[in-house]
């Protein structure tokens, strides 16, 4: 079980908000700061994450013990709400089937729990290699060296909050790129369970995203979430609260609130 670097700001009901893949909880700060006004918002960098520690152990299993080691140290009783996305949304969806008494509420971005392929992630890790931090000299340098294998400008943007000036000036990735690479399959893994969650959940899609099927709305969420409901952004793709802000913060303030 890590420590988990963890920022909160709000009072009242809390929200815990988790980030994906090569995300971190500076990518969640302008909606946290909004829900702030209503409750007590607490955006979580995940082990091998932003200013979490690095491990060479990355599974759903452990990401959410590492949540509930936070829940215990914050004393986040179960009137708490847990939000995950893509990656986060899995481990959203593991610490609730786990630990269903310590949540009042799930809700879930883009993801589903079937096993996602990861091939889609394979040039973002040529990307984040190609960058020489050795002698890398500016931001500019790395977006460059970003660009040859990532064509989207706003996934690189995304990507490069995670370059960081070490003391002596030099450069380095917030990531733990080793662990993550090497566990990549793990982080595609399918979520199962003996016993469904049996309390509200919310899940929200991306309308021009394929993370979220058909199937997934009439079978494989129903299954382990029998008391949810999907939400399609329309226009949004996977990143779909950076994308489509306004709707994301509609939909989880009602969800939340209600």
């Amino acid at each position: 079980m890590l420590p988990l670097h963890y920022r909160e700001s709000g009072q009242g009901r809390p929200l815990v908000i988790l980030h994906g893949l090569f995300g971190t909880l500076d990518n969640w700060q302008s909606l946290a700061r909004r829900w702030a006004e209503r409750f007590r918002a607490v955006a979580v960098d995940l082990r091998n994450h932003g200013r979490s520690p690095h491990h060479d152990e990355h599974s759903y299993e452990l990401m959410a013990q590492d949540v509930l080691g936070l829940f215990d140290q914050l004393q986040l009783g179960p009137e708490t709400t847990l939000m995950g996305h893509s990656m986060g949304g899995k481990v959203a969806m593991r610490f609730a089937l786990d630990y269903p008494d310590r949540l009042a509420k799930l809700v879930v971005l883009d993801i589903a729990p079937r096993r996602s392929s990861m091939e889609h992630q394979d040039n973002i890790l040529d990307g984040l290699r190609a960058v020489e931090l050795a002698t890398l000299q500016s931001r500019q340098q790395a977006d460059e060296a970003l660009a040859q294998h990532i064509p989207q400008p706003d996934v690189r943007q995304f990507l490069l909050k995670n370059l960081y000036r070490r003391e002596d000036n030099s450069f380095a990735w917030r990531p733990n790129l080793a662990v993550l690479a090497e566990d990549l399959t793990a982080v595609g893994a399918e979520v199962t369970a003996a016993q469904p969650f049996l309390k509200p959940a919310l899940f929200i899609r991306g309308g021009k995203s394929n993370y979220i099927s058909p199937e997934d709305k009439l079978h494989g969420i129903p299954t382990l979430f029998p008391n949810s409901q999907v939400e399609t952004v329309v226009d949004a793709g996977h990143w779909v609260h950076a994308e489509k802000p306004e709707e994301v913060f509609g939909l989880v303030q009602a969800f939340v609130g209600n």
